[in-house]
């Protein structure tokens, strides 16, 4: 196998005819044994194997592959570590490509999302595959021709001089530094549910798998162990929801059926609005959210209440020599406690917050097949409310779909294909592998709602199953239940689940074995640590390639560009792992911020400077710098997290309703306007320059 990765470099078609062959061969006995694997894995585990080794087994075996191909494509040659020697067939080139992309936010939040938020989550898959569309027409194949190693060196070649590299090395770096940290989240996540290791732990064990494939070989090892994973988070993704099809329909085909499964949740979110057990919950949060707006009115005199009660409480307990255990409650009570009047104003904020959204029916999620919120013909409040969500779907597109077109480790796989027309072919088969998954999300959010909303919710709360249990020890975010009515029976709204785990618990819902949830988890380690490798190469490219070599020292050797990249990843790869363990925000606003981000910052530079020979440098810096300030901008004075860490504490006002995930749009138009009208009042781009564009676009006019 070794030999696979080191052949094919030369020898013209037939030399690349032959290395397909071989990729064929070598790919068809891997995927043979990877089901040998998991077959034997099931085996055991009837045989007595235990869940704890079960996931070991699965971390270990798949990490280890990984770090194989890894060891075996290291290379200190240039054009191998920073674009695969440019050798990579529009197949595999496709599959890596579905893998780059299949991060943890399409694997695991995606379908969540869409198990959340009904209709609305389709923005996500309309947004993304439409970026692809965009990819295509507008950007592989230019910047194919142009042959850079990344989009800094083209922005530095197509507009001349330093500065458009710069900013474009920043905007790579700030854009996938943030999309990183949200692979690198999702790996503790996996990690934690696998081997039972706290969060944090399994943030930097799965670091190491991301580590060793960048780190040795680049673009190369991580090329082919991306295609590695692709097999394995798709052969993951499907088990699952086509057993929950079999098992609810008989029909193992999900996404022809799951329009029937639709209709009957429909039905079933009907009976639960108005049940009278989910009544009575909603009653119950309905009396803490109003209690918590009578402490909010005085924090200081509320806390000083609540301490009083905790400690007269504790003191009676002592007294009567209660038993220990109720001491200890007691004594952690009033430990709880916030420590001053501002930390329990912002705890009694967020208790309220959610406790106001219990009291919505269905746990606050919209109706499944629900288009918008609100209502076009109810009165003024219900038609603000429909027109601000019909706009922020179709922002959301917008910003996925540009951002998609703009992101810099998408477009960097591009760079490894032999030839444009395999460029070309590349995009087409990225599309179909991406469209395997996308096309099955859907399914699975409502087989998965189904379930839940006609097994799981009225169970008691003694025979529930295992699972509930395993995740909330992973995190209670993610997931919790509270007999609120104290009747001994599971209501929907006592039950609080985040989307980032539907996927992962698909196959205890559906009652598979141990072993397949084994399998997800190992999928979705796949997806996030093969976008986890993109973009970390991402960074470290930018500062070694864009930065060191083309802006401080030209004269550097290829070894010493390589080892200094190698070096800058290790630093990258730390920081986002502990930005990850602090739980930042949810992975879906992390990897949206990120597709704005390439967006305001790279789109309107790119675009233009292929299809527009008068752009000129300046105006492309000073079009990035607009573009990604407004966007910037937006997001911090917007989005809840953001305000704390820049001590925002002015009201929020959100610009014609947009919500701070969109902030892409406005930063696009605003940066294609200022490359536009600044270029039109610069000189224009030497004619060297100029008649590269008119070469690239139209390759058949020769150059002077």
């Amino acid at each position: 196998m070794a030999g696979m990765f080191e052949t094919g470099a030369g020898g013209g078609a037939g030399g690349n005819a032959a290395f397909k062959k071989q990729l064929n061969k070598v790919y068809k006995w891997y995927t043979g044994g990877f089901f040998v694997f998991v077959i034997a894995l099931a085996i055991l585990e009837q045989l007595g194997l235990s869940r704890e080794w079960i996931g070991f087994i699965f971390l270990i075996a798949t990490i280890a592959l990984y770090a194989g191909i890894g060891i075996m494509s290291r290379t200190t040659d240039a054009a191998e570590y920073y674009v695969a020697g440019r050798r990579v067939p529009a197949v595999y080139n496709g599959m890596a490509t579905g893998a780059d992309w299949m991060s943890a936010a399409s694997f695991i939040g995606m379908a969540g999302t869409l198990y959340l938020t009904g209709y609305g989550g389709l923005a996500f898959i309309m947004g993304w595959t439409g970026g692809y569309c965009l990819v295509a027409l507008f950007l592989a194949p230019y910047l194919r021709k142009f042959g850079q190693f990344t989009i800094p060196d083209f922005l530095g070649e197509r507009y001349g001089g330093n500065l458009p590299r710069f900013l474009g090395i920043f905007a790579a770096i700030l854009c996938s530094f943030t999309y990183v940290v949200a692979q690198i989240y999702g790996v503790g996540i996996i990690t934690a549910r696998l081997t039972g290791v706290a969060f944090e732990l399994g943030v930097f064990l799965g670091l190491g798998g991301i580590l060793v494939c960048s780190f040795l070989g680049g673009m190369r090892a991580v090329t082919w162990t991306q295609v590695a994973q692709y097999i394995i988070l798709i052969i993951a993704y499907l088990i699952p929801v086509v057993w929950l099809s079999v098992k609810q329909t008989s029909v193992p085909v999900p996404q022809a059926i799951y329009g029937q499964q639709l209709v009957k949740v429909t039905e079933a979110e009907t009976r639960l609005i108005n049940d009278p057990k989910e009544l009575e919950v909603r009653a119950v949060f309905k009396a803490r959210s109003d209690a918590l707006a009578e402490k909010l009115k005085d924090p200081a005199v509320a806390l000083a209440a609540d301490k009083a009660a905790a400690e007269k409480t504790l003191a009676d307990l002592r007294a009567t020599n209660a038993p220990s255990a109720d001491i200890a409650a007691a004594e952690k009570a009033l430990a709880d406690l916030p420590k001053d009047p501002d930390a329990a104003k912002a705890a009694w904020t967020r208790a309220k917050a959610a406790a106001d959204a219990k009291t919505r029916p269905l746990n606050g999620m919209p109706r499944h097949a629900a288009q918008f919120a609100g209502d076009p013909n109810g009165d003024a409040a219900a038609q603000k409310t429909f027109n601000e969500s019909r706009r922020n779907f179709l922002a959301l597109i917008f910003c996925l779909m540009v951002g998609t077109a703009a992101l810099p480790h998408i477009l960097m796989r591009y760079y490894t294909v032999p030839s444009v027309k395999e460029a070309r072919q590349s995009v087409t088969w990225s599309l179909f592998f991406i469209f395997l998954l996308y096309f099955t999300a859907p399914a699975l959010a409502v087989l998965v709602k189904f379930e839940v909303f006609n097994v799981l919710v009225g169970t008691p709360f003694n025979n529930l199953p295992e699972w509930i249990a395993a995740w909330n020890r992973v995190d209670p975010g993610l997931l919790s239940v509270t007999d609120v009515n104290k009747d001994g029976i599971l209501q929907l709204n006592e039950m609080s689940i985040g989307g980032d785990i539907i996927v992962l618990a698909t196959p205890a819902i559906g009652g598979l074995p141990y072993v397949v949830s084994g399998l997800v988890a190992a999928g979705g380690l796949a997806a996030a640590l093969s976008t986890a490798d993109g973009l970390l190469l991402t960074i470290a490219n930018a500062l070694s390639h864009d930065l060191y070599y083309k802006m401080i020292d030209p004269n550097a050797s290829t070894a010493r560009r390589v080892t200094i990249s190698k070096t800058l990843l290790l630093i990258v790869a730390l920081a986002a792992a502990y930005v990850a363990a602090q739980k930042p925000a949810d992975i879906l606003f992390l990897v949206s911020a990120a597709f704005s981000f390439a967006a305001a910052a790279f789109f309107p530079a790119l675009v233009l400077g292929i299809f527009w020979k008068r752009a000129t440098g300046i105006a492309a810096s000073l079009g990035m710098v607009a573009g990604l300030g407004v966007t910037f901008y937006y997001m911090v004075t917007t989005q809840p997290w953001l305000r704390g860490v820049f001590g925002v504490t002015s009201p929020v006002e959100l610009w014609w309703g947009i919500q701070p995930i969109s902030a892409g749009i406005f930063g696009v138009p605003i940066g294609i306007a200022v490359i536009v009208l600044v270029s039109l009042v610069t000189p224009a781009p030497n004619k060297k320059i100029q008649e590269l564009v008119e070469h690239v676009r139209y390759p058949n006019l020769k150059m002077s």
